[in-house]
């Protein structure tokens, strides 16, 4: 809800804070309220535009592409969950509450450009923005006879064992892979050869080799059989929930794992509107207030 539709409301962190000066108010916004989109409508599809991570997804087939989640709601709602738990921590050390403002383009641009920036990072700028060795012609998932695999020899000695493995010692031989900067002026033809060799074996063959050789690499799963990779049913990420009204659900378990305070979900997902006499009665209003506020009209 944007600021100035809650303030309307009487919900605002001003008419709140007078009830309960202590309370942690956080804003999840779209824009920040101290800019000059502030208070405009913005969905997640909106924020992967203007944050430039549509671009930077379609950068390849010339044309913007929406990854396929809502990854600016949930990044957003990553950061909105840290900026409150440093607000608590604040309180807890003061005794104070105080406002919190999340703006969610603010944080996807942050997001996408942390290792985006390229000579950007520089004033006056050094060269074009980017990471040259994850766009275009970069970094990708690796042919295989049979498939593809996600494989990522990254230091020396992992570009030397792996040619050597594969008897193309010449291509370890051809680039300087001893100097890292030498080695990123010349990636994207060094991925190319990569994926001419593995192109010639099997993905068990791989990813046999790259076991032994201590290099990253993982079969590729989809969002259809991600529950069938060995370490999520050895881990029990998936688990089933009575939910009251809605039956047996599959849900995903916390993945921190705490070892003085195990977590673990113990309240459903509600129906619309399900807590909020609860939420607003911890907030500090009264049910005489919250009886008003909810009465037609």
């Amino acid at each position: 809800m944007r600021v100035k539709a809650i303030n309307k409301l009487g919900l605002g962190y001003d008419a709140v804070a007078a009830l309960n000066p202590e309370i942690i108010y956080c804003a999840a916004t779209g824009f920040g309220e101290g800019g000059t989109h502030a208070g405009q409508p913005a969905f997640d599809d909106v924020i992967q535009g203007a944050c430039g991570l549509a671009n930077l997804v379609g950068h390849e087939a010339g044309r913007p592409e929406y990854p396929p989640m809502l990854l600016a709601d949930k990044v957003a709602g990553i950061a909105t969950a840290n900026a409150v738990l440093g607000a608590m921590v604040h309180k807890l050390r003061t005794g104070q509450g105080q406002y919190v403002e999340v703006p969610m383009f603010e944080t996807m641009v942050a997001f996408t450009m942390t290792e985006h920036l390229g000579g950007h990072g520089f004033h006056p700028p050094i060269g074009p923005a980017g990471y040259a060795r994850l766009l275009k012609g970069g970094r990708k998932p690796t042919p295989t006879k049979d498939g593809y695999l996600a494989l990522l020899p990254y230091t020396e000695n992992h570009w030397n064992a792996f040619f050597s493995a594969l008897g193309r010692k010449d291509l370890f031989e051809k680039y300087d892979l001893s100097n890292r900067h030498e080695r990123n002026k010349r990636i994207h033809e060094l991925y190319d050869d990569l994926r001419s060799v593995t192109a010639n074996f099997t993905s068990a063959e791989l990813m046999e080799l790259c076991r032994k050789l201590d290099i990253p690499v993982t079969e590729i799963y989809s969002i259809d059989n991600i529950h069938e990779h060995p370490h999520v049913q050895s881990v029990g990420l998936f688990e089933p929930f009575d939910h009251p009204t809605e039956g047996e659900l599959v849900v995903m378990r916390p993945t921190a794992l705490f070892g003085k305070t195990p977590s673990r979900i113990t309240r459903h997902a509600p129906n619309i509107g399900e807590d909020t006499n609860e939420l607003l009665q911890a907030a500090g209003f009264s049910k005489d207030f919250i009886a008003k506020a909810q009465a037609p009209g």
